[in-house]
C-alpha cells in the first residue's frame, strides 16, 4: 500500500509519456490522492546572525511532522526534503521521480517513484 503524504495528487505516467503536453490524461496510469494532513519537515530556529547587514536565521531541520510510524507493507510518498532528511532512518519513504512537465515546464506528475538512500 502506498500512502500520499504530499499536499497534492501524485500522478504516475507511462515511461514514454512526453513532456510538453498540457492535457493530464495521455499516459496517465495511477493517481494517488493526498491524505488530509501532509508530512512536513519541522524547523527549529536556533539563532540569528547578520551577514552584510542581512538577518540569517540558523535553523535545524530533520524533525518530521505528520509522518506516521512505520507500518508493515506501507510506503509513504513525501516531499524530497522530508525523504532526504530521514533517509538514513526510514526505508519506507518514497518521492516522485522522473518528473513529467506540461507545456510551461510545470511538474504535473512523474514516471516513477524513488526511495532515497
Amino acid at each position: 500500500m502506498i500512502v500520499n503524504l504530499t499536499p497534492h495528487p501524485v500522478r504516475i505516467y507511462a515511461s514514454d509519456r512526453p513532456d510538453g503536453i498540457d492535457d493530464l490524461e495521455p499516459g496517465l496510469l495511477w493517481v494517488i490522492e493526498p491524505e488530509d494532513k501532509p508530512a512536513r519537515l519541522g524547523v527549529i530556529p536556533l539563532s540569528t546572525e547578520y551577514r552584510d547587514g542581512i538577518p540569517v536565521e540558523l535553523v535545524q531541520y530533520g524533525h518530521a511532522q505528520g509522518l506516521p510510524r512505520r507500518k508493515a507493507g506501507v510506503s509513504y510518498v513525501v516531499s524530497l526534503p522530508v525523504a532526504l532528511a530521514l533517509a538514513p532512518r526510514r526505508s519506507d519513504l518514497l518521492v516522485p521521480y522522473r518528473e513529467v512537465r506540461n507545456g510551461t515546464g510545470t511538474v504535473i506528475g512523474c514516471r516513477q517513484l524513488a526511495q532515497p538512500v
